[in-house]
């Protein structure tokens, strides 16, 4: 590495940033600079540590070890605000907007210049862009796609020298990112170094200069574009001395299912929503279907829509051969589907009551004739903490005091109770240790030897690998590839989740070790 005070100046240079969170090691020892007019394509997998780097750099986090230069000049945030003083603005993946200001309020806010000369320059700006949006709108009015280019325009406003770009183009449009993409090189050639985060691999060769791989908390591979091939990136993104068999589950039954001749529980036929578009699918008793994918291909959006909680543009839901398109949540639960969300917190569980509340919070309903019946409400909480093997005092026990693997079980409990016939799990083991993880998979499998049909969501391809039948892998909001279950190999889902693949093949060969 080059020394941060020589005369050739780097803008940033990370010099072995280490990061802890508990006993998890999320980053270890890394070192990194980023040049005046230079774009950084920061890749990795989901939990490789490129957001948590960021964070540190933006002053959100502190590290544990390690130095920051800016400029030459070591540096030590404090805050998120003594990164703005130093120039570096963050725009974020999930937009972060004040939903009762205006658009022009949201941009505008914190600084201390002249109203009408800001809002002259702003409006300059988004004439350059292209970009259309009334100022006077407020910020709970807009879409996700026109949230993303208010925290864009925030930081183009700013006029920050260090640009960091968290998947800037996951909810825009094709003419959206090619306005982008001009701005970013007319940027990068008034000396602005920019970190562009991204999964869409295809984009790292528009708009990159350099690349660096994460893996697992450490720079994996480095170098200039021109210095790598789509394929080379997929290599760099898998773990080490994987082969293209290797992580495919060793099924006690291989045998190929003939699903033509079966009856899907669960169709979904060219539905179009906020998201995603076009999709089709069926889910057969008996059965797990994985649904893979980067973060921002369309597979929540597209769970939450079937479950009747997101907006149905177009195309149509069955389930058991009846239409339930749009139909109220609560309708959808009685016909026998249910949803177990991606964020536990935010929308699994009540952290502040008990055990028992939790696990009959959704069939709470059922239980009541005038009172709630509490004995058919402690039989369902024993049921489901015997079979989970929930570790817990008792039933009164406050969630918030369970492990994060035991609060997931009580997830999936819950959502259980109201005996569903397909169940969709979005990311079932995010943020839970290696053994509740086990857990949670022996629970998976109950639940297909016991006759549901399971769509599971993740953005673990080795989950993807060990326990699904079929796979179809989403990008930029379609299904893009489909495999049976001999076809189903970490390689291959890597690329066609990073879109490196053509529709009409996706040979594992061209990215093996």
């Amino acid at each position: 590495m080059n020394d941060p005070l020589s005369e050739d100046k780097s803008l940033v240079c990370l010099s072995g940033i280490v990061k802890s969170f508990s006993n998890n090691l999320v980053l270890r020892g890394i070192s990194l600079e980023l040049y005046h007019g230079e774009i950084i394509a920061l890749i990795g997998g989901n939990g490789a540590g490129k957001s948590t780097l960021m964070k540190i750099l933006m002053g959100i986090y502190t590290p544990d070890s390690g130095e920051i230069y800016i400029n030459g000049e070591k540096t030590v945030f404090s805050s998120p605000s003594v990164a703005l003083q130093k120039g570096i603005y963050l725009v974020p993946q999930e937009p972060m907007l004040f939903p009762n200001m205006t658009v022009e309020e949201n941009i505008l806010i914190g600084f201390n210049e002249n109203r009408a000369e800001l809002k002259q320059k702003l409006m300059t700006l988004m004439r350059k862009l292209s970009w259309n949006i009334a100022l006077d709108r407020t910020a709970e009015t807009l879409s996700i796609a026109e949230q993303q280019l208010i925290e864009i325009l925030r930081g183009l406003l700013r006029e920050a020298k260090i640009l960091i770009l968290d998947e800037p183009t996951s909810a825009l449009s094709f003419s959206e990112i090619e306005s982008l993409f001009k701005v970013i090189l007319d940027l990068k050639s008034q000396g602005i170094g920019m970190f562009y985060i991204t999964h869409r691999l295809t984009e790292v060769f528009e708009i990159a200069t350099r690349i660096v791989i994460l893996r697992d908390g450490t720079i994996a591979l480095s170098g200039d574009v021109s210095e790598f091939t789509k394929e080379m990136l997929i290599q760099g993104l898998l773990p080490p001395n994987v082969e293209n068999e290797a992580c495919r589950l060793k099924k006690a039954d291989a045998s190929k299912v003939d699903y033509s001749s079966l009856t899907p529980i669960l169709a979904v036929e060219d539905l179009t929503g906020y998201g995603f578009r076009d999709v089709s699918l069926s889910v057969y008793p008996n059965e797990i279907l994985g649904i893979a994918g980067v973060v921002g291909a369309g597979r929540t959006e597209l769970a939450e829509a079937v479950f009747g909680i997101g907006e149905i543009i177009d195309g149509k839901v069955y389930l058991n051969g009846e239409d339930i398109t749009g139909l109220k949540t609560s309708t959808i639960i009685r016909k026998g589907l249910n949803y177990v969300p991606e964020d536990r917190h935010l929308n699994g569980i009540f952290s502040m009551t008990n055990v028992m509340s939790n696990l009959t919070s959704s069939v709470l309903k059922w239980l009541v004739s005038i009172f709630i019946n509490i004995k058919q409400e402690m039989e369902i909480t024993e049921k489901y903490i015997k079979e989970f093997r929930i570790k817990v005092a008792d039933q009164s026990q406050s969630l918030k005091l369970l492990s994060g693997g035991n609060q997931q079980k009580v997830v999936i409990g819950k959502a259980l109770a109201t005996q569903p016939k397909v169940i969709i799990l979005d990311e079932p083991t995010r943020g839970i240790d290696a053994g509740a993880r086990a857990d949670v998979y022996k629970i998976i499998y109950q639940l297909k030897e016991q006759g549901h049909a399971i769509l599971l969501i993740s953005s673990d391809l080795e989950e993807i690998v060990e326990l699904c039948d079929r796979a179809e892998i989403m990008y930029r909001g379609t299904i893009s590839h489909r495999y049976e279950r001999d076809e189903i190999t970490l390689d291959r889902l890597m690329a066609a989740s990073f879109g490196v693949c053509s529709k009409e093949g996706c040979e594992s060969e061209s990215v093996a070790r």
